[in-house]
């Protein structure tokens, strides 16, 4: 309990800033949670993408196609949708292809912009908060009673704003990071394996879907 009082105590003195902190971190989990459900039902992760083409490399299109539809996730999906058009005659392969993985990514990257903001802003904002504190420590300065206690002290109640601040830059950062990791990874997943699906389109044609 007195933990709990202490960090309370500690947040009031680092000033408004650490609202707006609280509000950045709190929005940082939002995004990493809800960008962790999106990934786990749509990603279908490095071995789909390696069975798929080790699949269609050695010319098993039935195969590789039948395991498209039995995966989920977008890029099963959309490999499906351009083996169904390319067995009507569609020859637009290529930019039904190009249009929809661009779409794809587009969902794969929502929010994580927000995250590159946070991680830029809340060191500034701690920043903000300790010069705020500290130019109240030195307003309250008097030279002539020299009352150095009270101007360290502010000092170093202002320098948790720039504290808290980064360590929400930190985490947005390392959130930040590991989503753009994984997006770079389905981009090579997408490459191979829809490059397969395009130059193969005569070979998918007498598949049976």
């Amino acid at each position: 309990m007195d933990t709990i009082s202490s960090a309370i105590m500690y947040f009031q003195k680092g000033g408004f800033v650490m609202y707006i902190l609280l509000i950045c971190s709190i929005f940082v989990v939002q995004i990493a949670v809800e960008r962790w459900m999106y990934f786990s039902s749509a990603d279908t992760g490095r071995t789909f993408a390696e069975s798929f083409a080790s699949l269609a490399g050695a010319g098993r299109w039935s195969d590789a196609i039948a395991t498209a539809k039995s995966s989920r996730g977008e890029l099963p999906r959309l490999i499906t949708a351009a083996a169904e058009r390319i067995r009507t005659g569609d020859d637009r392969i290529s930019t039904f292809l190009e249009v929809q993985s661009g779409i794809v990514l587009a969902r794969f990257r929502r929010r994580l912009y927000y995250l590159s903001v946070i991680v830029t802003a809340a060191p500034l904002l701690g920043l903000l908060g300790t010069i705020s504190g500290m130019i109240s420590a030195f307003s309250v300065f008097n030279v002539e009673s020299g009352h150095a206690t009270a101007i360290t002290g502010g000092v170093g109640e202002a320098l948790i704003a720039t504290a808290f601040g980064l360590c929400v830059a930190i985490v947005a950062l390392l959130v930040h990071s590991y989503f753009t990791q994984r997006v770079d990874s389905i981009i090579t997943d997408m490459e191979q394996c829809l490059s397969l699906v395009e130059g193969s389109a005569d070979a998918i044609k007498g598949v049976a879907l």
